[in-house]
């Protein structure tokens, strides 16, 4: 099975222009697929809660992180988002020599798994501890769309902090992550991790050979066992991978350099509306350097094709609020259950996604001037900003601007 969706990027130092962490990703996503934008607050639960995710409940922990998530509507899981330790993820569809009938069970999503990892870690490298034990405890399963019936696949992670990143690929239980200090990487929809594994499942090389696809000879190449040649073209890959090398190498990579990536449509990044995997929201985290004190800035689209979109900030504060605008409707009492499914006249558009769709080239001409003056602001408050300074001035940020986008499209 080809894969073509997805794409998730991440620029660390010393390429960065602001001496930190810049994260991007496009999710493409089924034909006709809503994707809305929320916001969570950090939350207690009580000892013995359950947790409702797509399909099944989990063990709740006992505090949660706040986040804020671009995720399909019909889901509890999410495609990609940030939490307030500045700790970002995305996920890609791969299709692995582990896939198998069983994938149609239901178990927790990749898109769960996201959520979850954000939800309780404040590092990257706990966040790659946290899905991997849920995946090893659960497994990972389920229809991963509400159009498409029996879509199923695995998943890889990028997941980064200010610190670093970490790649994390899974087939089936079985996983390998790698840690990125330095320079660039992306992901697509094929497993990509080599020879250089810096954590494991402790049962990769015995599962491989028990499944006759590692003979036990010669170094342990995670993506050629397990991938083999499933998964997508690496064309789009090795695009990304020549856009990131080419913006950055004059080390003052930032974040318009990130818009461009996600905007590029030449490679496949960027998918059309009337592609059959169009994508469908976009994300850009600019995560300030180890010991600024300054706050991170998380850019989100929250409608589709980043080329006719414009990227909102949104800073974690501790009263940060969203705008509704960017909330799906709800059609059961319980949001989480996916009622009804695969019925697609079902309309979970939010106002800001029907006002997007309808807007006409003048609005958005208008909207890309705000979006250049958001970034000028936001750029100006993150250097100005001193460590201890107040951040009650951004609370209503991506609320304010998002309610801006509305009022210019109507």
């Amino acid at each position: 099975m080809k894969l073509v969706s997805c794409d998730t990027f991440v620029v660390l130092p010393p390429l960065t222009a602001h001496g930190g962490v810049i994260f991007g990703k496009n999710s493409d996503r089924p034909k006709g697929e809503v994707q809305e934008l929320i916001y969570q607050p950090a939350q207690q639960h009580s000892a013995g809660d359950k947790l409702q995710c797509t399909y099944i409940m989990v063990e709740q922990v006992e505090a949660t992180q706040a986040v804020i998530l671009s995720k399909p509507a019909w889901m509890w899981g999410a495609e990609m988002g940030a939490n307030a330790n500045g700790v970002v993820i995305g996920n890609e569809a791969v299709w692995t020599r582990m896939n198998d009938p069983s994938d149609c069970d239901e178990k927790l999503l990749g898109m769960d798994l996201v959520r979850l990892g954000l939800e309780r870690s404040q590092t990257a490298e706990q966040a790659v501890d946290v899905i991997t034990e849920l995946l090893e405890r659960y497994g990972q399963g389920g229809p991963c769309s509400d159009i498409i019936p029996n879509f199923t696949y695995h998943n890889s992670f990028l997941i980064a902090d200010p610190k670093e990143a970490w790649v994390l690929e899974t087939a089936g239980k079985i996983w390998a992550a790698e840690k990125i200090t330095a320079g660039c990487r992306n992901i697509s929809n094929a497993l990509s991790i080599g020879t250089k594994i810096d954590r494991s499942s402790a049962e990769l090389k015995e599962v491989a050979q028990k499944h006759g696809l590692w003979d036990g000879q010669g170094e342990f190449n995670f993506a050629s066992v397990y991938g083999g040649d499933k998964g997508s073209d690496p064309e789009r890959e090795i695009c990304g991978s020549n856009l990131l090398k080419t913006l950055s190498a004059d080390s003052t990579f930032d974040v318009f350099n990130m818009f461009q990536v996600l905007r590029d449509e030449d490679s496949g990044i960027c998918r059309k509306p009337d592609d059959a995997f169009p994508t469908t929201g976009s994300q850009v985290s600019v995560l300030s350097a180890v010991g600024s004190g300054k706050p991170h800035c998380h850019w989100f689209t929250a409608t589709p094709n980043p080329r006719a979109s414009v990227f909102k900030p949104f800073i974690f504060t501790s009263e940060a609020r969203i705008s509704q605008h960017t909330y799906s409707p709800v059609f059961d009492d319980d949001p989480a259950k996916i009622v009804p499914r695969f019925q697609r006249e079902v309309d979970r558009a939010h106002t800001l996604y029907r006002l997007h769709a309808e807007a006409s080239d003048n609005a958005r001409s208008l909207l890309k001037d705000m979006e250049l003056g958001c970034v000028a602001d936001v750029n100006k408050f993150l250097d100005d900003f001193t460590p201890g300074q107040s951040l009650t001035e951004v609370d209503d940020l991506l609320k304010d601007v998002v309610e801006t986008e509305v009022k210019f499209y109507k």
